[in-house]
């Protein structure tokens, strides 16, 4: 219909131009200022950037223009159109209008289930459930079997493990016919016992008491190795993303019960992850789609309980499940952020986003916003000199979380903030509909910041730090040779307006160093191509000489399943950026090693006393079939948590 709409108006427009211009006019522009329309897309194209989204008729509660033209058309085409009940139906979202930007974005919700933990007390419980998922944890290998001989047996058929414990009690309640364990069997060359953590058997149908039930097996992977005691740190992951994808796939599923054994569910990581995985998997942005496109995702889901056949379960148990929830959150607004069209996400609505942050908190987070005043008498000039491209004015966000008891560290994290990337006057000629994620590392720190806000971990001090505006081209816009200065005094030549980020991070990171105080920095940001090239789209790249620091994100990162790798700070690159004629600094160095220059760009702006960390996850942060990842949320969550240990 909003395709249909915009074709009526381009037909309309031919013929109806002296109306057009006698509506703008008489009426001083309102066809113009309430919401983005289809007729606006079109005669107001320029204001579009490629990835923009256009909301037909976008503002709330437009008022009747055919009420207020009628003397001028009073049954045209077109005062029929932009006041018609019809036209309201359509209005999908908040965005811009023709004079004014937006100011605020909407957020995702999770998914409305109930996700609980109960000890499996009899087959009854459940039996109650809609749908029955059962882990079934593979046999463990001998230690003297080889790899060769592992290759030899894949190809040979896989024995059928006997169903144990609960899932046996749960078959002979079902009639004791051998029905469940038939389906492992009929499918064991792909589900192997359960040897994949997360692989899952077809759906089985079986009549109980006259109602329907649905059974699926679920692998668990192999049992732990009796030195780790514990499950892998990808088990917890695998199997909340197979309860979401099991919810969602199939039709009508309102409550759950899926069986796990005790070493799961007394592990409070695997069900952190668990919870977690589950709620991000079940993710769909329909912001801006209407009700008949909006993808639906486990819509009639009510409830989902883990049944442990341990003992009993403790309080810790229920309240890992409860984090999870929690991160999930906060990767869900950054997922929001990095997806957000311009004409929706700006300096002002990120600004918005900031302070729900804080009032979401209960008051862990406290929230201050530097405008360009406030910038400007701290001396703020790299970043500055940015912002004077944008559509709107710096917001300057600076995020504080502090714990309830004594703080051991005080540690800042810093996100590159540009909404969108045009590439300045050194214009980007390819990617640039997808620039729109340029604001990647500060959708990592911002949504990490809403997770530590409702976490609230222990004996660490936060500061979250985003410097935003847009890299765009007006008469107040950086060009090449402008030479800016940064918060410390040190002068930039800008050689290239398109290596914008390191300017607006080299103020921020002054910022986090000398006015927070921080004791530790990390800074991410989707700084260059050159990462991408070196790492591709599944891994970030960490640059830092503090090995220490290298040693705890490699650490966090194996924990997070954020992928990182730590590339080379080679010193003698830097040459490239300090041998200019005008500047103590160039924003760019030679042509080969780019990643490693921006990387030693951004040290000049920390104390060398300081523990610091650029990440570049330029990479991970979006991917073609789902748009954003949420890449850096949990890696930045953890590593903060373990700075207060």
């Amino acid at each position: 219909q909003l395709r249909r709409s915009t074709t009526l108006v381009q037909t309309a427009i031919s013929s109806h131009h002296r109306l057009i211009h006698n509506l703008s006019t008489r009426n001083k522009g309102s066809t113009m200022r309430y919401g983005a329309t289809a007729f606006h897309s079109l005669a107001a194209g320029s204001l579009l950037s490629p990835s923009g989204l256009v909301s037909a008729f976008g503002s709330p509660n437009p008022p009747s223009l055919a009420k207020q033209n009628t003397h001028v058309a009073p049954r045209s085409f077109l005062t029929r159109l932009f006041s018609s009940d019809e036209s309201k139906a359509h209005q999908t979202f908040k965005t811009w209008t023709f004079d004014e930007p937006c100011a605020t974005m909407e957020w995702s919700s999770l998914v409305s289930a109930e996700m609980s933990l109960a000890p499996a007390e009899s087959v009854d419980k459940a039996m109650e459930a809609d749908l029955i998922l059962i882990g079934i944890k593979a046999p463990a290998k001998p230690d003297e079997e080889d790899e060769d001989e592992d290759e030899k047996k894949e190809e040979q058929d896989e024995p059928v493990a006997e169903l144990t414990g609960m899932a046996k009690s749960l078959e002979d309640a079902m009639g004791g016919n051998g029905l469940l364990s038939s389906v492992i069997a009929e499918n064991n060359k792909e589900f192997k016992n359960g040897a994949k953590a997360g692989s899952t058997t077809p759906v089985a149908r079986v009549m109980v008491g006259g109602k329907a039930k649905r059974v699926v097996f679920v692998g668990l992977g192999p049992p732990p190795k009796e030195e780790d005691k514990k499950p892998s740190t990808t088990v917890g992951v695998a199997i909340g993303k197979a309860i979401a994808s099991q919810c969602s796939t199939l039709k009508k599923v309102e409550t759950c019960s899926i069986i796990l054994p005790e070493d799961i569910t007394s592990d409070e990581a695997a069900l952190q992850d668990l919870s977690s995985s589950f709620f991000q998997e079940l993710y769909a942005d329909n912001r801006y789609k209407s009700k008949m496109s909006a993808k639906k995702v486990a819509e009639n889901l009510k409830s989902v309980q883990i049944l442990s056949e341990g003992a009993s379960v403790s309080e810790d148990a229920q309240a890992a499940l409860i984090k999870g929830h929690q991160m999930a959150n906060g990767i869900f607004l950054t997922k929001d952020i990095v997806n957000a069209p311009h004409n929706v996400l700006n300096s002002l609505s990120l600004g918005d986003t900031a302070r729900r942050i804080a009032e979401e908190s209960g008051g862990s987070i406290t929230c201050e916003i530097l405008g360009k005043e406030e910038c400007e008498k701290r001396g703020m000039g790299a970043y500055l000199g940015v912002a004077r491209g944008s559509e709107t004015d710096p917001q300057f966000i600076h995020l504080t979380y502090k714990p309830s008891g004594d703080i051991k560290k005080k540690v800042a994290l810093v996100g590159k903030g540009l909404l969108f990337d045009t590439g300045g006057y050194n214009i980007k000629t390819q990617m640039m509909e997808l620039m729109k994620f340029d604001c990647g590392g500060a959708a990592a720190v911002l949504g990490a910041a809403r997770a530590v806000g409702a976490l609230k971990p222990e004996g660490v001090e936060a500061h979250f730090i985003v410097a935003a505006c847009e890299n765009m081209i007006n008469e107040k816009a950086i060009v090449p040779s402008d030479i800016l200065t940064a918060m410390n005094g040190k002068t930039i030549e800008v050689l290239n307006t398109d290596a914008e980020g390191r300017l607006t991070l080299a103020d921020a990171l002054v910022f986090a160093d000398k006015e927070v105080g921080a004791d530790s920095i990390i800074e991410l940001s989707t700084l260059t191509g050159a990462c991408m090239i070196s790492l591709g789209n599944k891994i970030a790249g960490v640059w830092t000489s503090n090995d220490d620091l290298a040693t705890q994100l490699d650490e966090v990162s194996k924990v997070t399943g954020d992928k990182t790798w730590r590339m080379p700070l080679a010193s003698e690159y830097g040459e490239e950026l300090t041998n200019g004629k005008f500047s103590d600094l160039k924003n760019l160095g030679g042509k080969y090693g780019g990643a490693i220059t921006a990387a030693l760009f951004l040290q000049h702006f920390v104390s060398k006393k300081k523990t610091f960390a650029h990440i570049d996850i330029a990479g991970p942060v979006w991917s073609d079939k789902i748009g954003a990842t949420g890449f850096g949320t949990q890696l930045v969550v953890e590593w903060v948590r373990r700075q207060g240990l």
